[in-house]
């Protein structure tokens, strides 16, 4: 299983295979054809409530990490989060990001959750 994260603002690379956005929103200042998304599962991007209570500042990354990765036990996000564990045993995936920090991103968080299958 090849899944890795970028951020959608940097130029798409020949070997991103599947490109799947994980934020809730639509990056800013991003058209849909320079972002080349592939797919949006808006169902496996943290709640509006976590996402919000995030970038208010009101916790730490660890902890937002914390809260987000018990989400996708709801019986949607878990399919959507199967959806793409599948996709990836047969293709490359990226998974899209705006956060300027990727590494400390949700993106993060699903490649872990899709690591541990």
């Amino acid at each position: 299983m090849n899944v890795r994260v970028h951020r959608v603002h940097d130029p798409p690379e020949p070997d991103d295979g599947v490109r799947v956005l994980v934020d809730r929103l639509w990056p800013r200042g991003m058209t849909k054809d320079a972002a080349h998304v592939d797919g949006w599962p808006k169902g496996l991007t943290p709640s509006t409530g976590l996402r919000r209570w995030y970038h208010a500042g009101d916790g730490s990354y660890g902890e937002f990490a914390e809260r987000y990765q018990a989400e996708p036990a709801a019986p949607e996000a878990s399919e959507l989060l199967d959806r793409v564990r599948e996709l990836a045993r047969e293709e490359d995936v990226t998974l899209l990001t705006a956060s300027k920090s990727p590494e400390e991103s949700r993106a993060a968080v699903l490649l872990r959750l899709l690591d541990e299958a």
